[in-house]
């Protein structure tokens, strides 16, 4: 019988670090794709208080240490590093946590490099600490929030991580030759 090896999404690809912004992976936790049942928004609320969070205003997100609530869409939130359980029986529950790919971009040029992918005004000022967004990372889908003020998580399809990792060391190699010149 053969054995299988467990690979995480950015295996062998990450870290990457150019001109002070490093590409890293985050670590594997639980993703759960939560959306409250019908008349049920309250008690799902009441729900991610009891951990801690709160259900994200739109374009925002929640966290509290490891764990966070992103905003993903009308009715949609991805719940982050914490179980569900309590949300059982309140709201549509899906596991996520094997579809996801996720990435922290960090360092003072972060902002520069994701502007040349993502159509999104990313400057503190409009995407500000706790911010979510779901859009597009060139062609490919993303959820972006940003946790710091000189750092954005990224989660793209685990299919696509090879693609994000492509586009973003490219990005970064731009910035950094561009910083060199002025």
């Amino acid at each position: 019988m053969p054995s299988l090896i467990e690979k995480t999404a950015c295996e062998g690809l990450l870290p990457v670090m150019a001109a002070g912004v490093t590409l890293s992976e985050l670590p594997a936790t639980r993703i759960t794709s939560v959306a409250p049942l019908n008349g049920k928004d309250r008690a799902v609320a009441a729900a991610l208080k009891a951990l801690g969070l709160g259900w994200p205003a739109p374009g925002r997100s929640v966290a509290k240490g490891e764990a966070s609530c992103l905003w993903t869409g009308r009715g949609q939130a991805f719940l982050i590093g914490a179980d569900p359980a309590g949300l059982a029986g309140i709201a549509a529950l899906t596991d996520q946590s094997d579809g996801w790919a996720r990435m922290q971009l960090a360092g003072p040029g972060a902002e520069a490099v994701l502007a040349r992918l993502v159509p999104l005004d990313l400057s503190a000022a409009a995407f500000r600490v706790g911010a979510a967004a779901r859009t597009g990372l060139n062609h490919m889908m993303l959820v972006l929030s940003r946790p710091t003020a000189e750092s954005f998580d990224l989660m793209v399809f685990r299919s696509m991580a090879a693609s994000a990792v492509h586009e973003i060391r490219q990005s970064m190699a731009a910035c950094a030759a561009r910083a060199s010149i002025g």
